[in-house]
């Protein structure tokens, strides 16, 4: 059975380890677009505390999740890697990955979908997770234990414990949980995987 997963913008570090502890990984794209959830944003932890980074969306009156269009009216591109480049220059590992983030704020998406799905590609590859990866044809009602479509809130902390790794501003705010994996893959390069495995 397939472990069912939303697809998320650079979605948070426990979605990651779920992922990585999957056999097999099946996106949900035939739901509703759900608002203020981590389909359109991502927390990072910043100069001043967490900072999300929120895709504003065209308003058009579509639902569905493969429908979704984000706008270009305001320059969110230019401020999330503006944003991402400010709180984490200094970290271990962002000069390797500098080059290739960029690029998913070089391209305008005609889609919310296929920019999440970007994201989520480009994690899993970096983590060298090799796992299977299809995405839904219908939207159906899954058993409890496989479905992790309504897990992951963005309003509330997560639930799990989050053993310390060393964080950029960690000095100033101490050790912030519940991050995006962006913060934990700059801070420990390929290692996150293993950190991820033992969550």
């Amino acid at each position: 059975m397939k472990n069912t997963f939303p697809a998320f913008y650079f979605g948070p570090i426990d979605y990651y380890a779920d992922m990585v502890k999957s056999e097999t990984i099946e996106i949900e794209v035939c739901e509703n677009f759900q608002k203020q959830t981590y389909r359109n944003r991502c927390n990072i932890l910043g100069a001043n505390g967490k900072l999300p980074l929120t895709i504003p969306m065209h308003h058009d009156g579509s639902r569905n999740m493969k429908d979704i269009k984000p706008s270009y009216d305001h320059n969110w591109q230019k401020e999330h890697f503006k944003s991402l480049r400010s709180a984490y220059l200094s970290s271990p590992y962002f000069e390797y990955y500098e080059d290739e983030i960029a690029t998913f704020y070089d391209r305008k998406e005609k889609f919310l979908l296929d920019l999440n799905l970007r994201t989520i590609e480009f994690i899993l590859s970096k983590l060298k997770i090799d796992t299977t990866v299809t995405h839904t044809s219908s939207f159906q009602v899954l058993e409890t234990d496989f479905d992790f479509r309504n897990k992951y809130s963005a309003k509330k902390e997560p639930a799990i414990h989050f053993p310390e790794y060393v964080q950029v501003f960690d000095e100033k705010f101490g050790f912030t949980p519940g991050l995006s994996i962006l913060d934990i893959l700059f801070s420990e390069g390929p290692h996150a995987a293993i950190y991820l495995k033992n969550l």
